[in-house]
C-alpha cells in the first residue's frame, strides 16, 4: 500500500534544525549521515507515530536549491494530540521567540491548529 515514507527539508544549520524538532516535537534523530564526496549531511528524525522527517544540509545551499527547487512546499503538520497541547506548545514557542503566524483555532476543514515558523522560516502547523 503506498504511503509517504518521509518528507525532507533543506536547512542552512543542521544542528539547529535537529534541536528544534527534538525539543518541541519530541522527534528522535538517528545518526548523522555525512557524504564528504558530495559535501552533504543529513539527519532522519522519527516521531512517536513512526512519521519521519529528513533534515538536509550542504554548504552549497543556493546551488542545491536551484537544482532541486522547493516550489510546492507549503507546510509540515505535526499532531500533538489535543487542543490543550496545541495551545500550550504554541505559547511555549511564542515565549521562546518563534513567530506565530496563525493563532490556535478550528479551521473550516475540521482541524484545530496553530501555525508557527521553524528556525528556517518553514511553516509548521501544530494540530490535534
Amino acid at each position: 500500500m503506498p504511503h509517504i515514507e518521509h518528507t525532507a527539508l533543506w536547512t542552512p544549520d543542521l544542528e539547529r534544525a535537529r534541536t528544534f524538532y527534538e525539543r518541541y516535537f519530541d522527534a528522535s534523530a538517528g545518526e548523522k549521515y555525512v557524504n564528504p564526496e558530495k559535501d552533504f549531511s543529513s539527519y532522519f528524525l522519527e516521531f512517536e507515530s513512526g512519521a519521519r522527517l529528513e533534515l538536509m544540509h550542504t554548504p552549497h545551499m543556493a546551488s542545491a536549491l536551484e537544482e532541486e527547487p522547493a516550489a510546492g512546499y507549503a507546510h509540515i503538520a505535526i499532531s500533538v494530540g489535543s487542543e490543550h497541547a496545541v495551545d500550550t506548545l504554541t505559547e511555549r514557542l511564542r515565549d521562546d521567540g518563534y513567530p506565530v503566524c496563525g493563532e490556535p483555532r478550528w479551521t473550516g476543514d475540521g482541524y484545530y491548529e496553530s501555525v508557527i515558523r521553524d528556525p528556517d522560516n518553514n511553516r509548521v502547523e501544530i494540530t490535534v
